[in-house]
């Protein structure tokens, strides 16, 4: 889980965005990006093949606090949405410390929803993780589209075990902060009990 680096007094932790092709996961790490001061942020590396993409950065946010006199940075992945790179998402899963599941809001997308949450929980136990243990929320992405299902709908398909969600329009940044921000505090909450 989370990497304690004692010679600059940080606990690194990683979040992983999870979800279908096209869900909106790397607009949110795009919007994180762009909105985090620059001397808060590392470099955004972009791995890439032919149909494929991977994003990556970390950041040290100033407002959560420390805990025992370590900062906390936080290094936020995306994975990628088509099954068939089920191996590089399995890779970018190993050491998690909290799970974002980015759902597409529409309606023509629910069956590669529900296909990608199963696809986390069966790469998670492979892991050995247990994704109703791990921090986690789910976010409803795209929810400006005209074919976007009820919140109440989605929540009944994607959240069974009402874990924290959130709507949101990535590509204007509406409900990616509060996304990250509860994610992240999840994370801590689960460093403080285990320090």
């Amino acid at each position: 889980m989370s990497f304690i680096n004692y010679s600059s007094r940080e606990i690194n932790c990683k979040l992983v965005y999870y979800g279908p092709g096209l869900c909106g996961k790397t607009t949110n790490l795009q919007y994180i990006y762009n909105k985090t001061r620059e001397d808060a942020k590392g470099k955004m590396i972009s791995l890439a093949t032919e149909t494929e993409r991977t994003l990556f950065f970390d950041f040290l946010p100033l407002s959560l606090g420390e805990i025992r006199g370590f900062r906390t940075r936080f290094h936020l992945y995306t994975v990628p949405g088509q099954v068939f790179y089920d191996a590089s998402r399995k890779l970018i899963l190993k050491g998690v410390d909290g799970v974002c599941f980015v759902a597409d809001s529409q309606l023509e997308r629910m069956e590669a929803n529900i296909e990608s949450l199963e696809n986390l929980r069966e790469n998670l136990t492979e892991q050995g993780y247990e994704l109703d243990k791990l921090p986690y929320c789910v976010q409803y992405n795209k929810r400006d589209l005209p074919s976007a299902v009820p919140v109440e709908e989605l929540s009944e398909l994607l959240n069974p075990t009402k874990v924290p969600e959130y709507e949101a329009i990535a590509t204007t940044g509406q409900g990616v902060f509060d996304t990250l921000k509860a994610l992240a505090k999840q994370v801590l909450q689960e460093l403080r009990k285990g320090s």
